[in-house]
């Protein structure tokens, strides 16, 4: 199964976005019920995603704040019909298990977005029902006072890497570009997130999709490479050996060879 690159955020509130966002292409679908609604217009966003997974039980839903009324009313409204829940600005392992203990079953990704969630990653990672972190610049780069994308955030990217392997779980989730114009800039930095070991990327507008996929979907160079790779190491038996142009194979090289094709397949 591919995995998802591009995860397309629709407002709660908005019924007119709400229509349009299954048919943009992206491999996930996320209902917002958090920073995009106005406070005024949560009970209406609550009821209008109600409505709109009565016929895409495949959307997942961005909740409010774990261990708020919001999030407890958002659980009680949308577990029995989505796909699954992203929960925000995850401080601990309490947080994933206040929702896991109302949304039973339901795969959670995990949204680090504070200095606090950054430091307690690798606790958030290790909780059975994180299935994987997502990365929150806009509110991380405020919480530590410094540019989102700039400099001061490469720790703190590579940290949910680090703690999501050593946890055991995936890549974790890049965040949203917000600047929807600069499609060169959202380009950029979903290749450098790529680099730094994320997989899929959160989108704000359907004309960013295409430009995720893309930067997420293997090159030909890159399949080509990986197949040449895997059939090199099983006429090997397994034992390391050469490419032909004398590119060393082992067990290392093969198992990413092989995971360069999960991402396609």
């Amino acid at each position: 199964m591919r995995k998802t690159r591009t995860w397309l955020f629709a407002p709660g509130h908005n019924e007119k976005l709400l229509l349009k966002v299954f048919d943009a292409g992206a491999d996930a679908v996320m209902l917002d019920l958090e920073d995009a609604v106005p406070s005024e217009l949560k009970e209406r966003a609550r009821a209008q995603v109600r409505e709109v997974l009565l016929s895409h039980p495949e959307a997942w839903v961005r909740i409010n704040k774990p261990g708020s009324d919001l999030a407890n009313a958002d659980l009680a409204t949308v577990v029995a019909l989505c796909s699954g829940i992203r929960i925000p600005k995850v401080e601990a392992a309490a947080d994933v298990e206040w929702v896991a203990e109302r949304a039973p079953g339901l795969p959670l990704t995990c949204t680090v977005e504070t200095a606090l969630g950054v430091v307690r990653a690798f606790e958030i990672a290790s909780h059975p029902r994180a299935r994987d972190l997502c990365y929150g610049g806009a509110d991380l780069s405020r919480d530590l006072q410094v540019e989102d994308g700039g400099d001061g955030t490469l720790y703190a990217r590579s940290a949910l890497v680090v703690a999501s392997r050593g946890a055991g779980k995936g890549a974790p989730i890049d965040g949203a570009y917000t600047r929807t114009g600069d499609l060169e800039g959202l380009s950029r930095a979903a290749e450098a997130a790529r680099r730094l070991g994320y997989f899929g990327k959160s989108a704000v507008h359907p004309r960013q999709v295409p430009i995720i996929n893309h930067v997420f979907q293997p090159t030909a160079a890159e399949l080509s490479w990986a197949r040449r790779v895997l059939d090199a190491f099983e006429l090997s038996g397994g034992a390391a050996t050469r490419l032909d142009d004398g590119e060393f194979v082992d067990v290392p090289v093969a198992e990413r060879a092989r995971r360069i094709l999960q991402t396609n397949s």
